[in-house]
């Protein structure tokens, strides 16, 4: 084995054989890119698309992400977050984030058509709802 590939395999993800799931966010449905288990759980890829639904949504609420790093990049649509320290940011289709770890944030809004791909790491990160930083 290489000592550079850290025991990772080689995935190609189908998209048309995709999977859509509910995950996080009920608002949404994720397509799992197959990152996760190809690297054995350093870190997940995902893309996350709007499903229509209207509920209430905790991620609404101030929360983190207790993770090292998470990259989006805008596929469609747009949305609208706020960020502790760095204010509202609206980003739309091209637009992509390096959301600082435990940066503490909310959505405000979001397109119906709205998708993003993400990237986290580790795989297993997990999400709190937290205090208004204000």
């Amino acid at each position: 084995m290489d000592k550079n590939n850290k025991g990772w395999n080689f995935i190609h993800n189908i998209a048309q054989d995709a999977e859509w799931k509910p995950g996080l966010r009920d608002i949404f449905d994720y397509r799992d890119l197959g990152i996760k288990d190809g690297t054995n759980g350093d870190y997940i890829a995902h893309i996350i698309k709007a499903n229509g639904k209207e509920l209430k949504d905790e991620v609404k609420e101030w929360h983190m992400h207790e993770c090292e790093f998470q990259f989006v990049l805008v596929l469609n649509g747009w949305a609208t977050f706020e960020y502790e320290g760095e204010g509202i940011k609206t980003i739309r289709k091209g637009d992509a984030i390096n959301q600082r770890p435990m940066i503490v944030h909310r959505e405000i809004d979001c397109s119906p058509d709205f998708e993003v791909l993400e990237i986290v790491a580790p795989a297993n990160f997990k999400t709190k709802v937290v205090d208004n930083p204000k």
